[in-house]
C-alpha cells in the first residue's frame, strides 16, 4: 500500500555554491492567480533561501497555463542568460475535455523545451480535480508546489554543474 504523505513540500532545503551566479525565470499563469501567486511566493521565497540573488529572479506573468511553453521559449531567447525556468499553473478539472488537453499540451511542450534547449524547466502546474484540492497544494496541507518546484530547479542546476565539472 502506497504511503499518504501530507506535506509534500517537507524536504531538505537545497544549497548551492555559487548559487547567487544562477538567473532563474519564474513564470506564473494569471489564470487561477488565488493559487498560482502563493505557488509564487513559496517557489521565491525557496530560491532566495538557497542563495539565489533577488535581482537574478526574473518573475513574469502569462495569461494561462496554455501559454507557459510559448513564454517559456521567448524568456529563454530574450535572455541567454537564464540558467533554468520554472512554470508555474493551475489547471482545474471542469464539465469539459478541456481540463486534458490543457494539461496534456503544458506538460509536453514544457518538457520537450527543456530537452530541446539543455535547461531545466520545471513543470509546477497544479492538475487539480477542484479549487480545495488546488489550494491544499498551494500552500494548504498537502505543501506548496512553487517550494517543490524550486526546489526541483536547484537540484537540476546542481547536477548540471556536476556533469560539467
Amino acid at each position: 500500500m502506497k504511503e499518504k504523505r501530507q506535506n509534500l513540500s517537507a524536504t531538505d532545503m537545497v544549497k548551492i555554491a555559487n548559487a547567487e551566479r544562477f538567473k532563474i525565470a519564474v513564470l506564473i499563469s494569471e489564470w487561477n492567480e488565488n493559487v498560482t501567486a502563493r505557488l509564487q511566493t513559496g517557489a521565491k521565497q525557496t530560491l532566495l533561501a538557497s542563495g539565489i540573488l533577488p535581482q537574478h529572479i526574473v518573475e513574469k506573468k502569462v495569461p494561462g497555463c496554455f501559454e507557459l511553453p510559448t513564454a517559456t521559449v521567448m524568456m529563454l531567447e530574450a535572455d541567454e542568460n537564464i540558467d533554468a525556468v520554472i512554470c508555474l499553473g493551475c489547471v482545474i478539472q471542469g464539465e469539459t475535455r478541456h481540463f486534458e488537453f490543457i494539461s496534456q499540451a503544458v506538460a509536453t511542450g514544457l518538457m520537450n523545451i527543456g530537452v530541446d534547449y539543455s535547461t531545466p524547466v520545471i513543470f509546477g502546474v497544479l492538475t487539480c480535480d477542484n479549487m480545495e484540492q488546488a489550494l491544499a497544494r498551494a500552500g494548504g496541507n498537502h505543501g506548496n508546489k512553487g517550494i517543490e518546484s524550486a526546489v526541483a530547479c536547484l537540484k537540476m542546476l546542481a547536477l548540471e554543474r556536476d556533469l560539467k565539472k
